[in-house]
């Protein structure tokens, strides 16, 4: 499932049309999304999801056209065994996957509820063996064991997922990639734990990483810690990732992960590279996990934000009646409805436009009046006025 964006709802820079820019990306093939928000973006300090806002959540993601939904860690409480429960019963159209460490009972878990694929991680940097007191040899011999045991107990499809990929040495690294794919896995992930890779290195890695484990998919997993999650995420599809794992808004530790939705539009809109997503759900599946989470995102987010597609200044509202000259895409991309508010910004234009949508009556040597009126009332409530403030002034002037 995708949205098609047209050459006429696109307003972008033509230098990213480029034949150097262009050239460097696959445009013959979709790039696919793993969501991970039940899992990761849950990890966000105080976000708690119960069972049924996980399976309202999942609805919305396979409607979102996510090809695969981490459906949870079921043997972190009873809640999350519930929902992973809730998710499978759903036949949702998305693939349901489980996050599993590498550890036998991790998998058990999943085994008894049926999940049959299922992302396996064990740290391979050595400041998280380090940390957890692991051995080269102890991860060795854990991956094979994990990976086979999932193999040979019901889990059709393994992704190893080496958590802190990008911190690790690369010898090692590609040994134990050698040694995942040798016990049964599927697909490997390239993960950048710490957010601490850049998108030209996250590119130079996704390319070394492929020469190690030939037509094997790749998945590039990253977070958002210098705020470059979404242009790393870009930088591993340049490199030859097939596959974007992030959530939705951006959750998840510290900074979060990659927003999925950030990176679809991208890829489409700089680069016509073409993605299995409907953008045009975007903003609903964004609502529902902020409403489940607890928490309210910037209004100036992409894709999602509250007031991408509102015009308060009056300068911008002078070119409302032409969206490519104060927009980069269309708001029809992503479903959202262009406004005209009122505020300490606003200009005669907008007092224009305002009256012209809410069909009042209001002569034109009336404008300098009420815009006067509206930018005193909205300063001295450092806000905005609604329509209803509005209709009160334009019928007392």
């Amino acid at each position: 499932m995708s949205s098609i964006i047209r050459p006429d709802q696109n307003w972008i820079s033509e230098l990213n049309k480029t034949a150097e820019i262009q050239s460097a990306f696959d445009h013959s093939k979709p790039i696919k999304f793993y969501d991970t928000t039940l899992r990761d973006g849950e990890q966000s300090v105080g976000v708690c999801f119960n069972p049924e806002e996980k399976l309202a959540i999942a609805i919305k993601l396979a409607e979102l056209g996510v090809s695969r939904i981490e459906s949870g860690f079921p043997r972190v409480s009873v809640e999350d065994t519930s929902a992973v429960e809730k998710i499978l019963a759903a036949n949702l159209s998305s693939e349901i996957w489980g996050f599993s460490r590498a550890v036998r009972a991790d998998l058990d878990a999943h085994i008894e509820l049926g999940t049959d694929a299922a992302l396996i991680e064990i740290s391979t940097s050595n400041l998280k063996m380090e940390a957890y007191g692991f051995t080269r040899e102890k991860v060795i011999s854990k991956v094979k064991d994990a990976i086979s045991y999932a193999k040979d107990n019901g889990i059709k499809t393994v992704n190893f997922f080496a958590v802190d990929s990008t911190r690790s040495d690369l010898d090692f690294l590609k040994e134990v990639y050698l040694t995942a794919i040798d016990a049964g896995a599927d697909e490997i992930s390239v993960v950048d734990t710490i957010g601490a890779c850049g998108p030209e290195a996250a590119e130079w890695l996704i390319r070394e990483v492929k020469t190690w484990i030939g037509e094997t998919p790749l998945h590039w997993h990253g977070h958002n810690d210098f705020g470059l999650a979404t242009a790393a995420a870009i930088g591993a599809v340049r490199g030859g990732a097939e596959w974007i794992q992030g959530t939705i808004n951006g959750m998840g530790e510290r900074a979060g992960n990659a927003d999925i939705c950030e990176v679809a539009l991208a890829l489409q809109c700089l680069y016509n590279v073409p993605v299995e997503l409907d953008l045009t759900k975007a903003r609903e599946v964004s609502k529902i996990v902020q409403q489940a989470g607890n928490y309210t995102v910037d209004g100036w987010k992409p894709v999602v934000g509250e007031y991408l597609y509102t015009r308060e200044s009056g300068a911008v509202a002078n070119q409302f009646h032409q969206p490519s000259a104060i927009e980069p895409y269309s708001s029809d991309v992503v479903a959202a409805e262009r406004r005209i508010v009122l505020g300490k910004k606003s200009g005669l234009s907008s007092i224009d436009l305002k009256v012209t949508e809410l069909n009042l009556n209001l002569a034109k040597d009336k404008y300098p009046e009420v815009l006067n009126e509206v930018k005193q009332r909205a300063t001295a409530a450092k806000g905005l006025l609604s329509d209803n403030e509005f209709i009160k002034i334009v019928e007392s002037a």
